[in-house]
């Protein structure tokens, strides 16, 4: 799976930009400011429909105008088209020209990983960052994951509704409570058996990075521990004080453990680095062994502030894309582009929003 085709029009600081891509490593260099990251956002934001950033997606359109338009071919088994248009008035997405109209159809047409400055939050941030690490991966490789997660949510959203009234009306309260069961046990399900296979890649490479110097292990915390409705009748008089419903997948977490301890309470930050880079690279590589070739890589502006261990934990996932004629996109300035990747680059001049080759 490679991405072909990119076009952009209103979209941060590209007024309009039409690039294609040959599989390969590509070089996006270029000084602060200039638009660099911008490209691996409008890429994982095909792949996801949202920024890596953390922004709402009226923060991605260029000054002043009233939407911006993403568009990509990407080329896997068969070529597909994505576009997508967004305005605070009127979304469109389309896939090869028909409207979306269930994402989990549109799901795994481009996957994506990106390594940026904010996975450092995988392993210090709350535990609702992890749960969407998570839900991100099972959302891709499981075609009835998003559907369970976006009915669970509606359904969280009617019975808090519900449990938020003065008297709340019991019946109602109790056909939410029976539809919330339904699709959280089955989001908790694949979060159970999802945990075990991620661990081992995750594991793997900490050790590489680390030189097994700590033992990091994974584990799925979830709230519910026995029966989904027995964990709500036990908590319904708290529910009623707190106006809120107290257990279930949406308050789960993933815990990131160093020695049997909290990484993000007592790890180092070098350690807290490594590990976000451990899940980052068993996310890839847990895609690459799911589907047979690796998902585009998106490496923003990270390589040039690794030490040598945390980058030779990266190296072999970047040779295991190159051997399998797999697509990487990286952000650097001049000085720090990695030079263990020799002359197989593809270097690319950004300039205020213009890109061109640089060799």
């Amino acid at each position: 799976m490679h991405l072909a085709k990119l076009r952009l029009r209103d979209f941060r600081n590209y007024r309009r930009l039409d690039m294609m891509f040959d599989p390969g490593f590509h070089l996006l260099l270029g000084n602060n400011a200039q638009g660099k990251t911008n490209i691996l956002e409008s890429i994982y934001l095909l792949a996801t429909l949202r920024s890596f950033r953390g922004v709402g997606a009226a923060q991605m359109i260029r000054h002043e105008q009233a939407g911006f338009f993403v568009g990509a071919e990407i080329v896997g088994v068969q070529s597909d088209v994505i576009k997508y248009y967004w305005s605070l008035r009127d979304r469109r997405l389309t896939l090869n020209q028909d409207p979306v109209k269930r994402l989990s159809d549109f799901f795994g047409t481009l996957r994506s990983v990106v390594f940026c400055t904010e996975d450092l939050q995988l392993v210090k941030g709350a535990p609702r960052i992890r749960r969407r690490f998570m839900d991100l991966l099972l959302s891709q490789t499981q075609p009835a994951y998003l559907g369970n997660l976006q009915q669970y949510a509606k359904v969280l959203r009617s019975r808090n509704a519900i449990l938020k009234q003065h008297r709340p009306d019991q019946d109602v309260l109790d056909s939410f409570t029976r539809e919330l069961v339904h699709y959280g046990q089955a989001l908790i399900e694949a979060r159970k058996q999802f945990v075990p296979r991620l661990s081992p890649l995750a594991r793997l490479s900490y050790r590489r990075i680390s030189d097994d110097a700590e033992e990091f292990m994974m584990v799925y915390h979830p709230t519910v521990q026995g029966d989904f409705r027995e964990e709500l009748d036990r908590v319904k008089v708290r529910e009623r004080q707190y106006r809120s419903t107290l257990v279930g997948p949406h308050r789960d977490d993933l815990k990131l453990l160093l020695n049997n301890q909290s990484a993000a309470q007592f790890g180092s930050e070098g350690q807290k680095r490594s590990l976000a880079i451990s899940l980052k690279v068993a996310q890839a590589e847990y895609l690459t062994g799911l589907f047979g070739h690796p998902p585009v890589l998106l490496i923003d502006d990270v390589m040039g502030e690794l030490d040598l261990a945390r980058r030779g934990g990266l190296m072999p996932l970047l040779e295991r894309s190159h051997h399998a004629s797999g697509q990487v996109f990286m952000t650097c300035t001049e000085e720090n582009w990695p030079k263990e990747l020799g002359r197989r680059l593809i270097r690319w001049k950004v300039d205020q929003g213009s890109i061109q080759h640089a060799d």
